[in-house]
């Protein structure tokens, strides 16, 4: 026998008795004529004593145990004279009298701690040992209770799980596939679906009202933290549903979850905000409401004062932090070259100080007087103390740097709690999104997406103005997915592609199968999808979904621990009938 208990549920109701544990060294203690070995499975750890006036051979053999060795130890639980209060176990200890090692350990390359001293590309190239920390083992472990959840609420309003295929056909718009070539149809390849999208909209065809999948989905595309190559989805679909039907469905969803996991209850509808609110006020699709510091513009305010910054953008805009007139120039320096990075993009940043005792300074005074200075106090509607920090260029640029710059002013300011979560939807988003390298309009969502209904004759003479009848659900500033009402009439669909620039051939080609099944009886449906990764990461406090992934890979697409991707041997390339072209160094 291996164990008869793990090492995180002995407590003093287990007293005197004889007990098998089995786990990791975690670490060893000698002191004097006592030993002692915090041993940890993934339940916990249980503090082994070996002593020498007793069994001095057993207490040798202990100290020669290292970090990581596997071993199996039989003896008493007694109660601790030093107890240790922060752990479940901390009021009991083993008194060992058998001592087995099943396997020794290498020394770990980083120590296997909470606060461990391993680098990111360290940990990922030795996953499995990284995965024995705490901080790992919680995740996938909220990971875990998450999925469960998700299926016990979607089981309890009758969807359906079903699974879909992942050897797809390429479709061009959206982001790059990844491809696979066939072995047995020579110069033909599957894709890895981006998302099931059409087999879903095939599936309400087929009668299924109500379907989800929690699924793997594939994205060759650049990455950081909150992108893999390979992501999971929690991807649902329902039939005979409109918007609002989506919404509450899935906002029921959300509640749940946050009940369940975070012990969170929410009362009333989460709050709904349009796309155009959303950049005008937050400058991003994607706002954090937990604190305010919300957008205002200045553009007409600032024109026809002799400075060329504001007098030639199309935008002037900016936030208002509050009591911070006291920053120094150091601190105002520091914000300037924080949104003159790269990320940013900014060429500078205009600052007004309306200090306590009413005067106003600004790094533009020269060229506006304090009664000027004195409306753009006014708009922002800032008061004695304030600061107002400033930035212009094009409208859609100048917004997303805004944004930036109120998350950090937010961060800076410590105005937002970890375990505070402010969720929100996001709606009538644009249907398309207008290429000017290529001079054509693509889908912002993707091509299958509906237009609001009294929208759709602006598909003849202004495209761009189309509001879609689409939704993201947005949890603290990150997107957690999102969906839309589908085009489940063929003639829509048909003028959908055209809009988007298809011919008849290309659109038959690629989507030849979904127009022919729409003749075929569809029903009105709609849908959503979230990134579950994402989900897990913002439950579980972290800023990256490679917290919560147990096998991720690094920020070039590589997995560190099983090098991969590799190359195919030569036999491997024959048999595809493929040829690897030499790069040459020069480019």
């Amino acid at each position: 026998m291996y164990r008869t208990h793990t090492c995180g549920e002995l407590n003093m109701q287990h007293a005197g008795k004889e007990v098998v544990l089995s786990g990791w060294v975690q670490r060893s203690r000698d002191l004097g004529g006592m030993t002692f070995i915090d041993l940890r499975d993934r339940y916990g750890i249980t503090q082994l004593v070996f002593n020498m006036e007793t069994d001095a051979p057993l207490c040798q053999e202990a100290r020669k145990l290292g970090r990581e060795f596997v071993i199996r130890a039989s003896g008493e639980v007694r109660e601790r004279s030093n107890k240790n209060l922060k752990i479940p176990t901390g009021e009991i200890e083993i008194e060992v009298k058998k001592l087995d090692v099943l396997n020794p350990s290498k020394l770990p390359p980083f120590t296997i701690e909470d606060d461990t001293d391993g680098g990111d590309e360290l940990r990922m190239k030795y996953r499995y040992l990284d995965l024995r920390r705490n901080v790992m083992k919680n995740s996938l472990e909220l990971r875990h209770r998450m999925a469960g959840e998700i299926r016990k609420y979607l089981d309890q309003q009758k969807f359906i799980e079903i699974e879909t295929p992942v050897m797809i056909k390429s479709t061009p718009e959206g982001a790059r596939d990844f491809v696979v070539p066939s072995r047995m149809n020579p110069g033909q390849f599957y894709a890895l679906p981006q998302s099931p999208q059409i087999f879903k909209q095939l599936l309400m065809i087929s009668g299924y009202d109500r379907y989800y999948q929690i699924v793997k989905c594939f994205r060759d595309e650049d990455l950081r933290a909150d992108r893999q190559p390979e992501f999971t989805q929690v991807d649902c679909e329902m039939a005979f549903a409109g918007q609002e039907d989506v919404l509450n469905t899935f906002e029921g969803l959300a509640k749940h979850l946050f009940q369940k996991i975070k012990n969170i209850s929410f009362n009333g509808p989460f709050p709904r905000i349009t796309f155009q609110d959303a950049m005008e006020r937050y400058g991003t699709d994607k706002p954090d409401i937990r604190f305010g510091m919300e957008l205002f513009e200045l553009t007409e305010l600032t024109r026809g004062h002799g400075f060329p910054v504001f007098d030639d953008a199309e935008y002037v805009g900016g936030i208002n932090a509050e009591n911070c007139a006291g920053f120094s120039r150091k601190q105002i320096d520091n914000l300037i070259e924080y949104v003159k990075r790269p990320q940013i993009g900014a060429k500078g940043m205009v600052w007004v100080k309306w200090n306590e005792d009413g005067s106003v300074r600004s790094s533009v005074d020269k060229f506006y007087d304090e009664a000027a200075l004195g409306k753009w106090i006014e708009k922002a509607g800032a008061r004695k103390s304030d600061l107002l920090l400033i930035l212009a260029g094009n409208r859609v640029d100048t917004q997303e740097a805004l944004s930036e710059l109120r998350l950090e002013m937010g961060r800076r300011l410590e105005l937002v709690k970890d375990d505070e979560f402010a969720p929100l939807w996001v709606v009538d988003f644009p249907l398309l999104e207008w290429d000017e390298e290529t001079k054509r309009f693509y889908a912002m969502h993707h091509p299958f997406t509906s237009p609001r209904p009294e929208d759709i004759p602006l598909l003849d003479n202004d495209p761009g103005a189309v509001c879609a009848n689409a939704y993201d659900l947005v949890i603290n500033g990150v997107e957690i997915g999102g969906g839309s009402v589908r085009i489940h009439d063929g003639k829509l669909q048909k003028k959908m592609f055209e809009t988007l620039g298809f011919t008849y051939e290309q659109a038959t080609e690629q989507f030849g199968f979904l127009t022919e099944a729409f003749a075929y009886g569809a029903p009105p449906h709609a849908g959503v999808a979230f990134g579950f990764d994402r989900w897990v990461a913002v439950f579980a406090g972290s800023d990256s979904i490679r917290d919560v992934i147990a096998f991720p890979k690094n920020n070039a697409g590589r997995d560190l621990m099983i090098d991969s991707p590799s190359a195919l041997s030569a036999e491997q390339l024959s048999e595809l009938r493929l040829k690897i072209e030499k790069q040459d160094p020069g480019k």
